[in-house]
């Protein structure tokens, strides 16, 4: 890869991975748009364990609290709020855990058209969007009961689809449920981060049973590019999300989405 395409996808993909408007539509996207050649494998590993560093280490006070009170929970049975958080985002992991292992390779093969990703960015917008208007309670990610993680945990399930966005559609249930912007948007960003370990460690595996060369250098700056740009979406999304709704995000991806169909109809 040339070290300009490095640089470009690694900070699209660190740019979009915590926004509502899906990193993987716009990773399968550049490149077609641009004829550039397929990153890889080697080049996917490198950017999740970038972006997968940016939630851990912003979070990283907030894990250890409820890594602490979680293990207090299996002895004690006693659950804190950040024990039952912990808790909600080990259930909330494992609709989409499922469905990866058994939507995987059909998700691969046939979920990658133009012309779909163009139709779920702009469905997946449109419900942001109403999500967001309808939102009447404000609770916070403490407070999600068996039935929210159930649901979000499904709605996550969905972003097997490229265009659907991670973020997006587990924002989007989240407020469904009454939890506020800020809310949804910390759940789902704690949601990530098994995901993301799993989907590398997959990676991880095909890689090290592949025999292709690797280029460790452009790698190492693909990982710190997606890792600093993540990090600073996640900071300064969660202190801005009060103040400039679901919106704009619901736009851009309309805007997108009406792109794609002139471009590739």
């Amino acid at each position: 890869m040339d070290m300009i395409h490095v640089v470009w996808l690694a900070l699209l993909q660190g740019l979009t991975e915590f926004l509502p408007i899906s990193s993987s539509a716009h990773l399968i996207l550049l490149p077609r748009l641009m004829d550039w050649s397929d990153q890889g494998l080697a080049f996917d590993v490198a950017v999740h364990l970038g972006t997968l560093s940016a939630v851990l280490l912003y979070f990283r006070h907030d894990l250890v609290i409820m890594a602490r009170d979680w293990l207090v929970s299996l002895k004690a049975r006693e659950l804190t709020a950040d024990a039952r958080l912990a808790w909600a985002v080990i259930w909330g992991t494992l609709p989409a855990g499922i469905a990866g292992i058994l939507l995987s390779g059909v998700a691969e093969t046939y979920f990658r058209s133009p012309l779909l990703i163009a139709a779920t960015t702009i469905l997946f917008g449109i419900l942001l969007w109403w999500a967001d208007h309808r939102r009447k309670e404000a609770r916070d990610e403490h407070s999600l009961g068996w039935r929210d993680v159930l649901l979000i945990g499904v709605a996550q399930a969905l972003a097997l689809v490229p265009g659907t966005s991670r973020s997006g559609i587990t924002i989007t249930a989240g407020l469904l449920v009454g939890l506020s912007r800020q809310a949804a948007a910390r759940y789902s960003f704690l949601l990530s981060i098994p995901i993301i370990v799993a989907a590398g460690g997959l990676e991880t595996r095909k890689l090290a049973e592949s025999s292709l060369p690797v280029d460790w250098w452009a790698l190492g700056v693909g990982a710190a590019v997606a890792g600093i740009s993540a990090f600073v979406v996640i900071h300064y999304f969660l202190k801005l999300i009060n103040r400039i709704t679901m919106l704009p995000f619901a736009l851009y991806r309309l805007l997108l989405g009406f792109a794609l169909i002139f471009l590739y109809a």
